[in-house]
């Protein structure tokens, strides 16, 4: 149990509600994390309320349809039904939940500089109705120190004390949308408190759900998070840089990973391809350096990576052009075809995909660009690009008829020996066309 200066009787009775399964949970933000977050607390028999800015949702909600397609309907209708979940755009009931998770999203500025204002929104909801015994829990990625230096003055305004009053924690979410292996049930859950109460309600919470994780403090929990994914963001830009390198040598790079990864100790396998996408690994590196700026410490290789992964849409293009003046053609003017403009394969995830910075850059150069994607039907305007079109249908005729063919997101759903056979030229940037044995003279690797 907490220390003695921090039980009370709403410290009690909340964790009562929890062991019970009593505690409503409250998820704020019903996107890709927020949505499969609130099913599993229903599964473990919790009451939930989802709160989201988007009517759309919510509405799609209350029909028991989801807008995820990973997330079957069926899943989100037989909740519904047994009357454990409910969605709602009204923001005056946050003080109904017992337990509420921030799953709101934390991107960057023009400047790759932090933008926390649906945070502080959010935060301003939440102090304005905060009643003593609730669990407040960040789950949105953010730089150490967000949680008590932002979060908690603006809470305690109200005239409640954290660690007595209310309880806050920080625990990352780990969603991989689409991963057939792990989701909320089976991935630990990294939980820091602000205080030891604090600590204990929400490792309480995630146990119910999972296995949790605890550290000593938020600011720790909110670097190991930026640690995963700087991780990650670092080995792929060195995989990137090693397939430019590759490609000078005429070097086939992905026979080269396959390869080490034959190594049973001292090396982990990441692949390259047209840049990075979704909501973390192409922000959460560009947190930490700046926050690193605040403690005059200049993350010089934290940078780099992330220029390497940024500038990977140019080379695609520039690989383009490349292939096209080789036949006698030209970007302006060529009709070009996108395949797949999700982050990754078999998801219906467009976050921060690395295909709108391809298409924006062919746009510019001249070229007529097209896309397929059997997952993102149509593009709407993202705060960086103002597309609107929709999904071609991938016919014989359309892959003739196009200059060039990129692969931009290796989907499932491809015939990639069909799309080689049809097309003039295709630009492979996932190495989709892997094991063909026909057509590999019109394929070239980018």
């Amino acid at each position: 149990m907490a220390g003695q200066e921090d039980i009370s009787a709403d410290f009690t009775r909340l964790l009562t509600k929890i062991d019970r399964r009593e505690a409503v949970v409250g998820i704020i933000g019903l996107g890709y994390v927020g949505l499969p977050l609130a099913l599993h607390f229903c599964r473990k028999n919790f009451k939930v309320i989802g709160f989201d800015v988007d009517h759309g949702k919510i509405d799609s909600l209350a029909r028991g349809q989801s807008y995820i397609k990973h997330i079957p309907d069926q899943f989100v209708g037989e909740l519904s039904s047994q009357g454990r979940f409910e969605a709602t755009g009204d923001f005056s009931r946050l003080a109904e939940p017992d337990c509420l998770l921030i799953c709101v999203p934390t991107p960057l500025d023009d400047k790759l500089e932090p933008d926390l204002s649906y945070l502080l929104q959010t935060t301003g909801q939440i102090a304005a109705s905060i009643r003593p015994g609730q669990l407040i829990v960040l789950e949105s990625t953010t730089y150490p120190g967000t949680t008590e230096e932002m979060m908690q003055p603006r809470l305690e305004e109200s005239g409640l004390k954290v660690g007595r009053d209310f309880f806050l924690a920080f625990s990352p979410e780990r969603e991989d949308p689409g991963n057939k292996n792990f989701d909320a049930s089976n991935i630990p859950k990294i939980v820091g408190g602000v205080t030891p109460a604090c600590l204990e309600a929400a490792v309480a919470l995630y146990n119910s759900i999972t296995t949790a994780v605890p550290v000593s403090s938020t600011r720790a929990a909110e670097l190991t998070k930026l640690l995963e994914n700087t991780y990650r963001s670092v080995n792929i830009a060195l995989v990137n840089e090693m397939k430019i390198l590759a490609h000078r040598m005429g070097i086939d790079l992905f026979e080269v990973i396959n390869a080490a990864a034959t190594k049973p100790f001292g090396y982990t396998p990441f692949f390259p391809g047209p840049g990075l996408g979704g909501h973390c690994i192409p922000i959460d590196p560009f947190y930490l350096a700046w926050k690193a700026r605040e403690y005059d410490f200049d993350a010089r290789f934290i940078q780099l990576a992330g220029e390497v992964n940024v500038s990977m849409p140019g080379y695609v293009v520039e690989r383009t052009a490349e292939a096209l003046a080789k036949t006698g053609g030209d970007l302006r003017g060529s009709r070009i075809l996108v395949l797949g403009i999700a982050y990754k394969k078999d998801i219906d995830d467009d976050r921060e995909s690395p295909g709108y910075a391809i298409m924006d850059m062919l746009t510019e150069r001249g070229a007529l660009v097209s896309y397929n994607d059997p997952w993102i039907p149509r593009l709407r305007p993202t705060r960086k690009y103002n597309f609107r079109q929709e999904s071609e249908e991938l016919t014989a005729e359309l892959l003739g008829a196009s200059d060039a063919v990129v692969i931009v997101t290796d989907h499932s759903a491809y015939d990639y020996g069909e799309i080689v056979r049809r097309a003039r030229l295709v630009i492979d940037t996932r190495n989709a066309t892997a094991g063909l044995r026909a057509g590999l003279d019109k394929v070239v690797l980018a």
